[in-house]
């Protein structure tokens, strides 16, 4: 983020975990992240890993520890909840744990979000209901189940 040119990650640098996140999607996440290859300078960040069940956890801990010796310049990031950082993944890794505050402002990453995720020529597209032509958008209301 440090210019606007900068580009957003893409689909295989970022897994979503959540309970139902099977050691394979795990495994072959790992793999990509760590097993050498010609990708060019990714970061590949697991979010919610805390959400992983107990048995995939092992499973990608095991496989990390066995890949780390093929690649020593790789880049991960574990995002977790801090307050389920007690789970079997955090703990395994928390030795390598950062205690991170953003070097950005909330404007300025708002600003580069926008500049990525901006429709360049709006047409009859979803962008068109969105605040300023943005293909992106949350929904939200406080009121469950009101057809959002």
């Amino acid at each position: 983020m440090n210019s606007p040119e900068q580009p957003l990650p893409t689909f295989d640098e970022v897994l979503l975990c959540t309970p139902q996140t099977s050691a394979e999607q795990v495994g072959l996440f790992l793999r990509r992240c760590l097993i050498p290859c010609r990708g060019g300078e990714k970061i590949y960040t697991m979010l919610y890993a805390d959400e992983l069940s107990y048995d995939v956890s092992c499973r990608a801990e095991e496989l990390f520890q066995h890949l780390q010796r093929y690649n020593s310049s790789y880049r991960l990031i574990i995002l977790c909840n801090c307050e389920r950082d007690n789970s079997y993944l955090p703990s395994a890794f928390s030795h390598y744990k950062v205690h991170m505050i953003p070097q950005r402002s909330r404007a300025e990453i708002q600003q580069y979000l926008q500049h990525h995720f901006r429709v360049a020529q709006p047409s009859n597209s979803a962008a068109s209901v969105f605040k300023e032509h943005m293909c992106v958008g949350i929904v939200s209301s406080k009121r469950a189940g009101m057809g959002k």
